[in-house]
Order: C-alpha cells, then sequence, then structure tokens
C-alpha cells in the first residue's frame, strides 16, 4: 500500500510513517518546509513539498496521485490563532478531500480530536479548533470516500503500549502520539473501519485487536 500523509513533518506523521513502513507500506509525506525533507526521509517516506494550506486541490492531487490511501494528520498547531484553525485543521482537509476525489484516492484517515463538533460553543482559540476539526470531519463523512475519523484524547510523548480503547463519547484523558499512530496504521489495513468515528483513550486493548 502507498499511504500520502499531509503534514508529514508533524509527530504523530512521523510516527505513521515508521509504522507503515515496518508493515511493508511505502509512504509519501506532503511537507511545507523543504527543511523538514531528511527528517521525513529518516521516517521511510518520500518527502513532497506541497504547503496545503495554499495550493490548490489540482495540485494537491498532483502529490498524492497514485497513492492507496491518503491521511490528514495536519494543523495548525499550539500557539496558531483561531483564524488558522479554520484555514488548515477545516481548509486543509477540505482540500485533501477535493484532492483524492481528483487524483482517484478513496481512502482516507483524518486525525480529529476528542469533542469535535461543528456547534461547539465559545469564543475561545480552542472552542474555534473543535469547531474547526467538527466540520472538517463531517465533510470528510459527507464526501463519498472511504474514511475514517479518529478522534484522540490529550496526547503525550510517551512510547506506545501497543494498547487503546476505542469507542462513541468516550470520557476524555490521555493517549501517547505513537499509539494513535499505530491505531491508524491498523485502520488503514482494515477494511471494517471504512465509516466509521472513533474516540482514542490510553486502554488494554491491544491495536489491531480495537481496529477490528
Amino acid at each position: 500500500m502507498l499511504v500520502a500523509i499531509a503534514g508529514g513533518h508533524g509527530k504523530i506523521a512521523l510516527l505513521l510513517a515508521r509504522e507503515l513502513r515496518e508493515r511493508g507500506d511505502e509512504v509519501r509525506s506532503l511537507i511545507r518546509n523543504p527543511d523538514h525533507a531528511e527528517d521525513v526521509r529518516e521516517a521511510g517516506a518520500e518527502p513532497v513539498v506541497c504547503d496545503l494550506e495554499h495550493e490548490d486541490p489540482e495540485t494537491v492531487a498532483e502529490a498524492v496521485r497514485g497513492a492507496d490511501a491518503v491521511v490528514f494528520a495536519a494543523g495548525a498547531g499550539p500557539g496558531s490563532g483561531p483564524e488558522r484553525k479554520w484555514t488548515m485543521d477545516h481548509g486543509g482537509a477540505v482540500t485533501l478531500i477535493e484532492a483524492a476525489k481528483q487524483a482517484g484516492v478513496s481512502r482516507y484517515v483524518i486525525v480529529s480530536s476528542m469533542r469535535a463538533d461543528p456547534e461547539a460553543p465559545g469564543d475561545d482559540t480552542f472552542a474555534v479548533y473543535l469547531r474547526a476539526k467538527g466540520q472538517a470531519d463531517a465533510d470528510l463523512a459527507a464526501s463519498g470516500l472511504d474514511y475514517t475519523i479518529v478522534r484522540p484524547t490529550g496526547l503525550t510523548d510517551d512510547p506506545g503500549t501497543g494498547n487503546v480503547r476505542v469507542g462513541e463519547n468516550l470520557q476524555s484523558g490521555e493517549v501517547s502520539r505513537a499509539d494513535v499512530a499505530g491505531f491508524v496504521a491498523a485502520a488503514l489495513h482494515e477494511p471494517s473501519t471504512v465509516g466509521r468515528t472513533y474516540d482514542l483513550v490510553a486502554g488494554d486493548t491491544p491495536i489491531e485487536q480495537a481496529a477490528r
């Protein structure tokens, strides 16, 4: 399988690239900054410079053409304001949806956030973030693509345990980025995850079993 990862220099994306390579998959990582190319190569992926926030879907389609699946692991990141939450966390995801359609890539996995909701109340930046993520999830679900929405709780840089808990409307907690990457990799290889939305927290279920 060839997987194209948007936000390819992010922490989850780099871990995901390694996970997929260990499974024998090929990985193409979309990055905005060419200075990040070597980090991506060290993770086992092919870097492609493509600014998802500012490129049109046609250009992004060329970057993902030939892939069997795309993963949206991009985001505005901490310290960004409300406007960029919309342009990146929502707008970037929608651009990738359109690009995937144009490139003939039907499989799309998005790394979202627990409590993402297009109607999330509040005016602070985090509320805007939840609305942007929620709207991106809704747009993906309505896109006709073979989607999986993964909504992790609070992220840590702890080593992965290989175990998680998935479900709907789970209580917030923590989960390592490594285990998020592991679950996304498993979901890409598990057909039963298509059309599903998962809250994801630390747990005691082996990742492969959780994906099934």
